[in-house]
């Protein structure tokens, strides 16, 4: 990592001060270049790091506590529980400025993002002010997963995800805060180990404070590397999207509700279709007309249609993809579709951080 010592004369007092702050855990091989690359940001203002680490499982804390070492700006806290919300929580808490601008372990903030939050923040008044996940593979399993993750198909028509104008918003990713802002709303709510962003949102929005998108706030994702890492991920954010629209009924919509919907209906169609199948075709006790049996074939519709429209959907979007990419795009985006749907249709529990 290049050593780069704050210095009083590099400061801008003029400049609100910003702590960036994010939660980290079993970050041991990305962690120092993830640091590296907020404090390369060139903001001319009082500037600082502010690293929350959980109990993790190899060598985080002690790569952690090595960057504070050798720079001044950053700061070490311990998050006992691991959790990402609390993480969040406890480096707001220790740090010392007023714009907070969060950054994740796995994201890749570009140039003068910092510089440009804090400008969006001042000129939009708002609380929170956010742009857009910029999903980036590497291998063409992650080339897929990334183009699905970038369009309405694979993942709905969120701003985040898809992009849109200037203007208030429900939501945006990461963010950058005014302290007096999430101070407002408690914070983020712990509760949540997931959907703690889209929660936060909320309640920022009903306390009166403005949620601003901006495109131009843009920040590289690294998407999940394997089919069960993704339906892993789909289906713990689908459980949590339950639970969000069970304490927020009001929140609950068409793009929230279509995955378990689409889940639901596939199930029935190929119950149907085998009851019809096998009804048809041993002649089952309920009715001595076989033919009785045979309109329930039509529930193999369900998954026909699906996969139709799943593959016609992939060709579309998957243009300039790699071959091998485009061949893994409409399995991608059903495993999306399913694992969050089937996520939803679960009770939310105790998720491990």
């Amino acid at each position: 990592m290049t050593n780069v010592d704050a210095s009083p004369s590099r400061e801008n007092d003029d400049l609100p001060g910003v702590s960036v702050f994010l939660p980290v855990l079993n970050e041991e091989r990305d962690l120092a270049l993830a640091v590296e690359r907020i404090l390369e940001q060139e903001y001319a203002g009082p500037y600082e790091v502010v690293l929350a680490v959980g109990p993790s499982e190899d060598r985080t804390m002690e790569i952690a506590t090595e960057l504070a070492s050798r720079d001044q700006r950053i700061t070490v806290v311990d998050n006992p529980t691991g959790a990402t919300p609390a993480g969040l929580n406890i480096a707001v808490k220790a740090a010392k400025h007023d714009i907070l601008v969060r950054v994740d372990g796995h994201s890749a903030i570009p140039d003068h993002y910092v510089a440009n939050c804090v400008r969006v923040i001042e000129e939009s008044g708002a609380g929170n002010v956010g742009g857009m996940m910029i999903p980036r593979g590497t291998t063409p399993f992650s080339d897929a997963v990334a183009r699905a993750m970038a369009s309405s198909l694979g993942i709905g028509a969120a701003a985040i995800h898809t992009g849109g104008k200037p203007g208030p918003s429900e939501t945006v990713y990461l963010g950058a805060f005014r302290r007096e802002a999430l101070e407002d709303v408690d914070g983020f709510d712990e509760r949540f180990v997931r959907a703690q962003d889209w929660e936060l949102n909320y309640r920022l929005r009903k306390a009166g404070h403005t949620v601003w998108f901006d495109p131009s706030l843009r920040v590289g994702y690294h998407p999940r590397r394997s089919m069960k890492a993704l339906a892993k991920q789909f289906f713990r954010t689908g459980r949590w999207r339950r639970h969000v629209i069970k304490i927020y009924p009001e929140t609950a919509g068409l793009r929230y509700l279509a995955p378990p919907t689409a889940v639901l209906g596939l199930v029935v169609g190929i119950v149907a279709g085998t009851i019809g199948l096998v009804g048809g075709g041993f002649h089952l006790p309920l009715t001595e007309d076989a033919g009785a049996w045979s309109w329930l074939n039509l529930g193999w519709l369900a998954p026909i249609v699906y996969a139709l429209l799943v593959s016609i959907g992939s060709f579309a979007v998957g243009r300039k993809l790699s071959l091998r990419a485009k061949l893994w795009l409409p399995i991608v985006i059903a495993t999306m579709h399913l694992s969050w749907g089937s996520g939803f249709l679960m009770p939310a529990r105790k998720d491990r951080p």
